[in-house]
């Protein structure tokens, strides 16, 4: 049986962590700032981790 390759794209936006958590970045945080309050711009810098639901797909994009 072949090798699972990795999703490319899931791969450029998501990381793993030490304990097997799955991080990721905020979204909204690219354009239309004006609008947004300093502490939602602060909040968004900030990484998070992904919800159960959603890592266990990502794992399998990741191969993991």
């Amino acid at each position: 049986m072949p090798k699972m390759k990795t999703r490319r794209g899931a791969a450029k936006r998501f990381k793993l962590t030490g304990s097997g958590r799955i991080k990721r970045n905020k979204a909204n945080h690219r354009h239309m700032l004006i609008r947004r309050s300093n502490k939602v711009k602060r909040k968004m810098r900030q990484s998070t981790s992904l919800a159960p639901g959603d890592a266990k797909l990502v794992k399998a994009m990741l191969g993991v």
